[in-house]
């Protein structure tokens, strides 16, 4: 009986080591995005995901361990009933940019009235109304209710026309000014409340194994 035991002790331990080491010469092997999400559906679709970490915006202290490894390494944290790894798929530094503005549609008002209340906001601005008051009581969009703010953004994520007027134009910190998007009948003011900053975002495949 003992015998019997033992072997089987053997044989279980073994299978669990063979899946623990299948797996991490598997996880060796993945190199990009595709292979990840290829490995997810095959062998973890449950308990596994890929996550994007931006450095501005995780500051967990996983997150802060996460961006110390170059592309390919591995993390592995050891839980009561879970082992979890973490590789670093991808890893890039992206510029982004940061502002506060105050929209004013054009499809409502027309551009002689318009052209007045910027001089007007701008006026009042300078004179030291706060520019979060200023969009929160005349911007014409959901954002006025941040002030005004949009958050770090990079290239992509808003208008075309608007991203360009923001990234070619080198505007000092504090600047006030205006943009034009008459084929939209947009039109804006805008502060410079940030300067441009590389942000280094890094795409993770997490690992979820259960303990036996």
């Amino acid at each position: 009986m003992k015998k019997h035991l033992l072997i089987y002790s053997f044989t279980f331990l073994s299978s669990i080591l063979t899946a623990q080491t299948n797996t991490e010469q598997e996880l060796a092997n993945i190199e990009t995005h595709k292979q990840a999400e290829k490995f997810i559906k095959d062998k973890y679709n449950f308990n596994s995901k890929i996550i994007v970490f931006n450095e501005e915006k995780h500051k967990t202290l996983l997150a802060k361990s996460l961006f110390k490894l170059d592309k390919g390494q591995v993390k592995q944290e050891e839980k009561e009933f879970e082992k979890i790894l973490y590789k670093i798929l991808n890893r890039n530094t992206k510029s982004y940019y940061r502002v506060s503005y105050i929209f004013l549609d054009g499809n409502k008002y027309s551009l002689e009235s318009i052209e007045e209340l910027r001089k007007t906001l701008i006026k009042k601005y300078n004179n030291g109304t706060p520019f979060y008051q200023l969009a929160n009581q005349y911007s014409m969009d959901s954002n006025a209710q941040k002030g005004g703010d949009t958050g770090w953004f990079t290239a992509g994520d808003m208008h075309p026309d608007f991203e360009s007027a923001l990234i070619n134009n080198e505007h000092a910190l504090n600047d006030i000014y205006t943009i034009n998007i008459p084929s939209k009948n947009w039109y804006y003011v805008v502060l410079q409340t940030y300067k441009p900053k590389d942000i280094t975002e890094i795409e993770v495949l997490k690992i979820v194994e259960p303990k036996n």
